[in-house]
């Protein structure tokens, strides 16, 4: 499943385009907007810019994750399938964490360049560690609800509407990881602390998606 969505898009990149041109955009905006007159921007700013560009981005393409099953209902072919329904679900979260990957490397320099922010490689290591782990929850809990509304016309709406209130508590762990990291007057315990319950955040959303899912697809 993944491996066809991958290659799928590498031929058409209309996923990929869409959400880097769009959290690019949603960088520079920030950029001009809160940078004016800071030699020094403040950490949970930068840190609250990055994970809204993701996030916003992120929603692009969990819009589109689901596209090409709904045509033709191919996704109640997926369901009739001889395999489980676990691993449709695995598939399509892989998809959709490989894009959001793609766009934050577009995304994360962007920031980094545009707000002057300057760090060690041991920082900027446990900045890509706390974006991963944040994108893997983001992706977990993001496909589970695409999958939910992929029947539904007005998904695009309500797919923004019902993600956020999910993914917070992915989004302020990830925020303020990120600002403790950031500000080199902070101390590493806070964000130790932080980086240990993103984690159990991920295991918990992953195996309650990995339960709901087939009762979500097929009610």
């Amino acid at each position: 499943m993944a491996e066809k969505d991958l290659r799928i898009e590498l031929r058409s990149r209309e996923i990929l385009l869409t959400m880097g041109y769009f959290g690019f955009l949603v960088v520079i905006v920030f950029a001009f907007s809160f940078s004016a007159g800071r030699s020094t921007p403040v950490p949970s700013m930068v840190s609250g810019i990055l994970w809204v560009s993701v996030a916003f981005s992120g929603t692009l393409g969990l819009g589109r994750a689901f596209e090409r099953e709904r045509e033709d209902d191919c996704l109640r072919g997926l369901l009739l399938a001889p395999i489980s329904r676990q691993a449709i679900y695995l598939g399509k979260a892989l998809g959709v964490l490989f894009f959001m990957v793609a766009v934050e490397c577009i995304v994360f320099p962007a920031v980094m360049f545009f707000f002057n922010v300057r760090a060690n490689s041991t920082v900027w290591g446990q900045l890509v560690l706390v974006l991963t782990l944040g994108t893997i929850g983001y992706a977990i809990v993001g496909t589970l609800l695409a999958a939910m509304l992929a029947r539904s016309r007005a998904k695009d709406v309500l797919l923004a509407v019902i993600l956020y209130p999910f993914i917070l508590p992915v989004m302020i762990t990830g925020v303020t990881a990120s600002s403790a990291l950031l500000d080199p007057q902070a101390s590493l315990d806070g964000y130790g602390a932080w980086l240990r319950l993103l984690i159990v955040i991920d295991i918990l959303f992953g195996i309650a998606s990995l339960w709901l899912f087939e009762h979500l697809v097929t009610d």
